[in-house]
Protein backbone atom coordinates (compact mmCIF):
# COMPACT_ATOMS: atom_id res chain seq x y z
CA UNK A 1 0.00 0.00 0.00
CA UNK A 2 2.24 2.57 -1.02
CA UNK A 3 0.97 6.05 -0.29
CA UNK A 4 1.92 7.27 -3.72
CA UNK A 5 1.84 10.80 -5.03
CA UNK A 6 1.26 11.42 -8.69
CA UNK A 7 4.33 11.56 -10.88
CA UNK A 8 4.46 12.88 -14.46
CA UNK A 9 3.81 10.16 -17.00
CA UNK A 10 6.83 8.18 -18.15
CA UNK A 11 7.32 5.09 -20.25
CA UNK A 12 6.32 1.75 -18.82
CA UNK A 13 3.58 -0.80 -18.49
CA UNK A 14 3.09 -1.67 -22.15
CA UNK A 15 0.43 -4.06 -23.37
CA UNK A 16 1.47 -7.69 -23.57
CA UNK A 17 -0.70 -8.31 -26.62
CA UNK A 18 -2.23 -11.52 -25.31
CA UNK A 19 -5.39 -12.76 -26.93
CA UNK A 20 -8.57 -12.58 -24.91
CA UNK A 21 -9.71 -15.68 -22.99
CA UNK A 22 -12.24 -17.93 -24.63
CA UNK A 23 -15.91 -17.91 -23.62
CA UNK A 24 -15.95 -14.38 -22.22
CA UNK A 25 -19.49 -13.52 -21.20
CA UNK A 26 -21.19 -10.45 -22.56
CA UNK A 27 -21.43 -9.06 -19.02
CA UNK A 28 -17.69 -9.41 -18.49
CA UNK A 29 -16.87 -8.01 -21.93
CA UNK A 30 -19.08 -4.99 -21.17
CA UNK A 31 -16.71 -3.97 -18.34
CA UNK A 32 -14.54 -2.43 -21.04
CA UNK A 33 -11.10 -3.76 -20.14
CA UNK A 34 -8.37 -3.31 -22.74
CA UNK A 35 -8.58 -7.00 -23.57
CA UNK A 36 -12.08 -8.44 -22.95
CA UNK A 37 -12.03 -10.90 -20.06
CA UNK A 38 -8.58 -9.76 -18.85
CA UNK A 39 -7.71 -7.10 -16.27
CA UNK A 40 -4.16 -5.85 -16.78
CA UNK A 41 -2.68 -4.68 -13.49
CA UNK A 42 0.43 -2.56 -12.97
CA UNK A 43 2.12 -3.35 -9.66
CA UNK A 44 5.42 -2.83 -7.95
CA UNK A 45 7.07 -5.32 -5.59
CA UNK A 46 5.66 -4.14 -2.24
CA UNK A 47 5.06 -7.15 -0.02
CA UNK A 48 2.91 -7.77 1.92
CA UNK A 49 0.61 -5.54 -0.16
CA UNK A 50 1.64 -6.56 -3.68
CA UNK A 51 4.17 -8.98 -5.10
CA UNK A 52 4.11 -11.28 -8.10
CA UNK A 53 4.60 -15.02 -7.85
CA UNK A 54 4.53 -16.66 -11.26
CA UNK A 55 1.52 -15.11 -12.96
CA UNK A 56 -0.30 -14.23 -9.71
CA UNK A 57 -0.37 -11.06 -7.62
CA UNK A 58 -0.18 -11.93 -3.93
CA UNK A 59 -0.44 -9.78 -0.83
CA UNK A 60 -3.36 -7.89 0.68
CA UNK A 61 -4.19 -5.79 -2.39
CA UNK A 62 -3.53 -8.73 -4.69
CA UNK A 63 -5.88 -10.98 -2.76
CA UNK A 64 -8.62 -8.35 -2.71
CA UNK A 65 -8.39 -7.80 -6.45
CA UNK A 66 -8.22 -11.54 -7.17
CA UNK A 67 -11.43 -12.11 -5.21
CA UNK A 68 -13.25 -9.27 -6.99
CA UNK A 69 -11.91 -10.22 -10.43
CA UNK A 70 -13.08 -13.81 -10.03
CA UNK A 71 -16.59 -12.59 -9.20
CA UNK A 72 -16.53 -10.45 -12.36
CA UNK A 73 -15.16 -13.19 -14.60
CA UNK A 74 -11.87 -11.40 -15.21
CA UNK A 75 -8.44 -13.00 -15.54
CA UNK A 76 -5.77 -11.02 -13.68
CA UNK A 77 -2.55 -10.33 -15.61
CA UNK A 78 0.16 -8.45 -13.70
CA UNK A 79 2.79 -6.16 -15.16
CA UNK A 80 5.64 -5.34 -12.80
CA UNK A 81 6.94 -1.77 -12.87
CA UNK A 82 7.83 1.07 -10.50
CA UNK A 83 5.77 3.88 -8.95
CA UNK A 84 6.00 6.13 -11.98
CA UNK A 85 5.17 3.27 -14.32
CA UNK A 86 2.15 2.23 -12.25
CA UNK A 87 0.51 5.61 -12.47
CA UNK A 88 1.67 6.41 -15.99
CA UNK A 89 0.33 3.08 -17.22
CA UNK A 90 -3.13 3.92 -15.88
CA UNK A 91 -3.14 7.51 -17.08
CA UNK A 92 -2.17 6.45 -20.61
CA UNK A 93 -4.51 3.43 -20.42
CA UNK A 94 -1.83 0.89 -21.20
CA UNK A 95 -3.12 -1.03 -18.17
CA UNK A 96 -6.61 -1.31 -16.72
CA UNK A 97 -5.71 -0.64 -13.11
CA UNK A 98 -2.97 -0.23 -10.54
CA UNK A 99 -3.17 -1.41 -6.93
CA UNK A 100 -1.03 -1.27 -3.84
CA UNK A 101 -2.29 1.19 -1.23
CA UNK A 102 -2.57 4.17 -3.56
CA UNK A 103 -3.84 7.03 -1.43
CA UNK A 104 -6.91 8.95 -2.60
CA UNK A 105 -6.65 12.71 -2.94
CA UNK A 106 -8.66 15.38 -4.68
CA UNK A 107 -5.74 16.15 -7.00
CA UNK A 108 -5.15 12.51 -7.88
CA UNK A 109 -8.75 11.78 -8.80
CA UNK A 110 -8.58 14.49 -11.46
CA UNK A 111 -6.25 12.25 -13.46
CA UNK A 112 -7.94 8.90 -12.87
CA UNK A 113 -10.75 7.03 -11.13
CA UNK A 114 -10.63 5.56 -7.64
CA UNK A 115 -12.72 2.67 -6.41
CA UNK A 116 -14.32 2.71 -2.99
CA UNK A 117 -11.58 2.16 -0.38
CA UNK A 118 -10.60 -1.52 -0.04
CA UNK A 119 -9.16 -0.48 3.34
CA UNK A 120 -8.06 2.59 5.28
CA UNK A 121 -4.41 2.97 6.25
CA UNK A 122 -3.67 4.30 9.76
CA UNK A 123 -0.66 6.62 10.24
CA UNK A 124 2.12 4.23 11.20
CA UNK A 125 5.67 4.98 12.31
CA UNK A 126 8.69 2.72 12.44
CA UNK A 127 10.76 3.69 15.48
CA UNK A 128 13.76 2.30 17.28
CA UNK A 129 12.79 0.07 20.21
CA UNK A 130 12.50 2.04 23.43
CA UNK A 131 11.56 5.30 21.73
CA UNK A 132 8.04 6.71 21.80
CA UNK A 133 6.56 9.37 19.57
CA UNK A 134 2.85 10.12 19.64
CA UNK A 135 2.06 13.45 18.04
CA UNK A 136 3.33 15.76 15.31
CA UNK A 137 4.88 17.96 17.98
CA UNK A 138 7.00 15.01 19.10
CA UNK A 139 8.60 14.95 15.63
CA UNK A 140 10.01 18.48 15.72
CA UNK A 141 13.72 18.58 15.03
CA UNK A 142 14.01 14.85 14.30
CA UNK A 143 15.48 12.92 11.38
CA UNK A 144 12.45 11.57 9.51
CA UNK A 145 12.53 9.04 6.70
CA UNK A 146 10.16 7.80 4.01
CA UNK A 147 10.25 6.62 0.39
CA UNK A 148 10.55 9.03 -2.53
CA UNK A 149 7.14 9.80 -3.96
CA UNK A 150 5.13 8.91 -0.87
CA UNK A 151 2.60 11.40 0.49
CA UNK A 152 4.56 11.68 3.76
CA UNK A 153 7.30 13.61 1.99
CA UNK A 154 5.11 16.73 2.06
CA UNK A 155 4.11 16.17 5.68
CA UNK A 156 7.68 15.70 6.86
CA UNK A 157 8.78 18.86 5.07
CA UNK A 158 6.17 20.79 7.08
CA UNK A 159 7.45 19.63 10.51
CA UNK A 160 9.48 22.43 12.15
CA UNK A 161 13.16 21.61 12.35
CA UNK A 162 12.75 18.08 10.99
CA UNK A 163 15.08 16.79 8.29
CA UNK A 164 13.69 14.67 5.46
CA UNK A 165 15.50 11.51 4.39
CA UNK A 166 13.91 10.13 1.20
CA UNK A 167 14.89 6.67 -0.08
CA UNK A 168 14.29 4.67 -3.24
CA UNK A 169 12.58 1.92 -1.25
CA UNK A 170 11.56 0.86 2.25
CA UNK A 171 14.77 -1.08 2.86
CA UNK A 172 16.71 2.18 2.86
CA UNK A 173 14.41 3.57 5.55
CA UNK A 174 14.82 0.48 7.71
CA UNK A 175 18.60 0.31 7.24
CA UNK A 176 19.12 3.88 8.38
CA UNK A 177 16.58 3.53 11.18
CA UNK A 178 18.44 0.51 12.52
CA UNK A 179 21.76 2.33 12.20
CA UNK A 180 20.46 5.35 14.11
CA UNK A 181 20.68 7.77 11.19
CA UNK A 182 16.90 8.22 11.19
CA UNK A 183 14.63 8.62 14.22
CA UNK A 184 11.27 7.77 12.63
CA UNK A 185 10.29 6.10 9.39
CA UNK A 186 6.90 6.71 7.78
CA UNK A 187 5.72 3.67 5.84
CA UNK A 188 2.55 1.68 5.39
CA UNK A 189 1.79 -0.32 8.55
CA UNK A 190 1.97 -3.84 7.15
CA UNK A 191 5.44 -3.07 5.78
CA UNK A 192 6.66 -2.15 9.26
CA UNK A 193 4.97 -5.15 10.88
CA UNK A 194 6.59 -7.47 8.33
CA UNK A 195 10.03 -5.89 8.85
CA UNK A 196 9.78 -6.41 12.61
CA UNK A 197 9.34 -10.12 12.02
CA UNK A 198 11.83 -10.53 9.18
CA UNK A 199 14.62 -8.25 10.46
CA UNK A 200 14.66 -8.51 14.27
CA UNK A 201 18.26 -7.30 14.36
CA UNK A 202 17.04 -3.81 13.48
CA UNK A 203 15.23 -3.58 16.85
CA UNK A 204 12.31 -1.51 15.56
CA UNK A 205 8.72 -1.15 16.73
CA UNK A 206 5.47 -0.12 15.08
CA UNK A 207 3.69 2.88 16.60
CA UNK A 208 0.51 4.64 15.48
CA UNK A 209 0.49 8.40 15.49
CA UNK A 210 -2.27 10.37 17.16
CA UNK A 211 -3.57 12.23 14.08
CA UNK A 212 -3.15 16.02 14.03
CA UNK A 213 -6.17 18.06 14.95
CA UNK A 214 -8.33 19.89 12.43
CA UNK A 215 -6.79 23.17 13.63
CA UNK A 216 -3.27 21.83 13.01
CA UNK A 217 -4.19 20.69 9.51
CA UNK A 218 -5.81 24.03 8.76
CA UNK A 219 -2.63 25.80 9.84
CA UNK A 220 -0.41 23.36 7.90
CA UNK A 221 -2.40 21.56 5.16
CA UNK A 222 0.46 19.14 4.49
CA UNK A 223 -0.23 17.60 7.89
CA UNK A 224 -3.30 15.94 6.39
CA UNK A 225 -1.04 13.06 5.31
CA UNK A 226 -0.31 12.35 8.98
CA UNK A 227 -3.99 11.41 9.26
CA UNK A 228 -5.40 7.99 8.29
CA UNK A 229 -5.74 7.85 4.53
CA UNK A 230 -8.16 6.00 2.33
CA UNK A 231 -6.65 3.73 -0.26
CA UNK A 232 -8.16 2.90 -3.61
CA UNK A 233 -7.62 0.90 -6.76
CA UNK A 234 -6.70 3.42 -9.47
CA UNK A 235 -8.13 3.23 -13.00
CA UNK A 236 -8.17 5.30 -16.20
CA UNK A 237 -10.69 8.12 -16.37
CA UNK A 238 -12.81 6.36 -18.99
CA UNK A 239 -13.03 3.05 -17.08
CA UNK A 240 -16.31 3.99 -15.38
CA UNK A 241 -18.02 0.59 -15.75
CA UNK A 242 -15.03 -1.31 -14.39
CA UNK A 243 -14.66 1.09 -11.45
CA UNK A 244 -18.30 0.74 -10.48
CA UNK A 245 -18.16 -3.05 -10.74
CA UNK A 246 -15.04 -3.28 -8.60
CA UNK A 247 -16.41 -0.85 -6.02
CA UNK A 248 -19.54 -2.99 -5.70
CA UNK A 249 -17.39 -6.06 -5.07
CA UNK A 250 -15.28 -4.21 -2.50
CA UNK A 251 -18.40 -3.04 -0.66
CA UNK A 252 -19.70 -6.63 -0.61
CA UNK A 253 -16.41 -7.80 0.92
CA UNK A 254 -16.94 -5.45 3.87
CA UNK A 255 -20.36 -7.03 4.37
CA UNK A 256 -19.45 -10.71 4.00
CA UNK A 257 -16.35 -10.69 6.22
CA UNK A 258 -13.87 -11.35 3.42
CA UNK A 259 -11.91 -8.14 4.03
CA UNK A 260 -11.62 -8.82 7.77
CA UNK A 261 -10.20 -12.24 6.97
CA UNK A 262 -7.66 -10.86 4.52
CA UNK A 263 -6.51 -7.99 6.76
CA UNK A 264 -5.91 -10.45 9.62
CA UNK A 265 -4.04 -12.77 7.24
CA UNK A 266 -1.38 -10.10 6.79
CA UNK A 267 -1.11 -9.03 10.42
CA UNK A 268 -3.41 -6.02 10.32
CA UNK A 269 -6.10 -4.99 12.79
CA UNK A 270 -9.54 -4.81 11.11
CA UNK A 271 -10.58 -2.12 13.60
CA UNK A 272 -7.76 0.07 12.29
CA UNK A 273 -8.02 -0.87 8.61
CA UNK A 274 -11.73 -1.24 7.93
CA UNK A 275 -13.43 1.64 9.74
CA UNK A 276 -13.26 5.07 8.09
CA UNK A 277 -12.43 8.28 9.89
CA UNK A 278 -15.03 11.05 9.77
CA UNK A 279 -13.25 13.05 7.08
CA UNK A 280 -13.32 10.25 4.47
CA UNK A 281 -16.90 10.97 3.47
CA UNK A 282 -16.40 14.74 3.60
CA UNK A 283 -13.37 14.55 1.32
CA UNK A 284 -15.08 12.67 -1.51
CA UNK A 285 -18.70 13.85 -1.37
CA UNK A 286 -19.33 16.16 -4.27
CA UNK A 287 -15.85 15.41 -5.68
CA UNK A 288 -15.89 11.89 -7.08
CA UNK A 289 -18.82 10.54 -5.07
CA UNK A 290 -22.44 11.66 -4.59
CA UNK A 291 -23.32 14.02 -1.76
CA UNK A 292 -25.00 11.15 0.11
CA UNK A 293 -22.12 8.68 -0.27
CA UNK A 294 -21.30 6.60 2.79
CA UNK A 295 -17.81 5.05 2.93
CA UNK A 296 -17.83 1.26 3.37
CA UNK A 297 -17.13 -0.05 6.86
CA UNK A 298 -17.28 -3.21 8.90
CA UNK A 299 -20.01 -3.32 11.53
CA UNK A 300 -19.68 -0.58 14.10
Amino acid sequence: MSAIILIPAVAGCGSDGDDEPKNVSAKTAALGTITPGVIKVAVQPYAPYTSVQGDRIVGLDGDILAYAAKKLGLEVKPQVTDFAGMLAGVQSRRVDITIGGVAWSADRQKQGLFTDPPYYSPPAMAVRSGKTYKTVDDLKGLQLGTVEGYVWVKSIQAVPGAELHAYPDANGVFDDLGAGRVDVGFLDPLIIIAAQKERPELKIDTQYMTPPTAAQVKAKPAYEYFQPYQTGFYLPKKATKLEKALSAQIDAMYENGELEKLVKKYGGDPEQFLKPSADVATARRGVDRPQDWTPPSIAQ
